[in-house]
C-alpha cells in the first residue's frame, strides 16, 4: 500500500492500523535521525514518538508522494529543538552560579589538570586553544591572528590535543 493510500485512510476512513502502518514503516529511519542529533538513545526514543505525534497531527497537510522525507524533517527540526532546549538549561544553571546537573568532584579535578596543561604549552599554542575552544572561533580567524596558515593551525591544534592527551594521562 502506498504513503498516499494510508494517508488517506487515516484521514477519510479513521483507520489507526493504516497509521501504525505508517509508523512501523519510518520508525526506524526517524530513530536513526534523532540519535544522529541527539546522540542519546533515551531522548532519540522520545523524539520519534513526539515525531509521529506531530505527523498525525498535521496528517493533513502533508503533499507529497512518500512520507519518509517528510517525518525525517520533523525528527531533525524537533530533535534540533531539543538540543537548543537542553543548551539554554545548561546556559541557565551556568548564569545562577549552580553546577550543571553532571558535577562531580572527579570532573571538576580534570578540569584543573586541563588547564594546568595548557598553561604549561607554549604562549602561541595556550592562543591557538583560547582561540578555538573558548572564544570558538573558526581556523582561518585563528590563522590570520596567529600569523599561520589555515592548514598549519589544523596542524598545530591536532599536536596540540595529543600533547594535552599525553599530560593528563601521565
Amino acid at each position: 500500500m502506498t504513503d498516499r493510500e494510508l494517508v488517506h485512510q487515516v484521514l477519510h476512513d479513521n483507520r489507526q492500523q493504516a497509521f501504525a502502518a505508517i509508523v512501523g514503516r519510518y520508525s526506524g529511519m526517524v530513530f536513526s535521525k534523532a540519535l544522529g542529533i541527539v546522540k542519546r538513545e533515551d531522548a532519540a526514543k522520545d523524539i520519534a514518538q513526539q515525531t509521529f505525534l506531530k505527523a498525525y497531527e498535521r496528517l493533513a497537510y502533508w503533499r507529497g508522494e512518500e512520507l519518509g522525507p517528510w517525518l525525517v524533517s520533523i525528527a531533525m527540526h524537533t530533535a534540533l529543538n531539543e538540543l537548543e532546549r537542553a543548551r539554554r538549561a545548561q546556559r541557565h544553571a551556568l548564569a545562577a552560579n549552580q553546577p550543571p546537573p553532571d558535577y562531580d568532584a572527579e570532573r571538576e579535578t580534570m578540569l584543573q589538570r586541563m588547564e594546568q596543561a595548557i598553561d604549561a604549552l607554549p604562549e602561541q599554542d595556550q592562543t591557538i586553544i583560547q582561540l578555538h575552544y573558548f572564544q570558538q572561533r573558526k581556523t582561518d580567524e585563528i590563522a590570520r591572528v596567529v600569523g599561520l596558515s589555515q592548514s598549519n593551525v589544523l596542524v598545530r591544534l591536532h599536536r596540540i590535543r595529543e600533547r594535552l592527551k599525553k599530560m593528563l594521562t601521565t
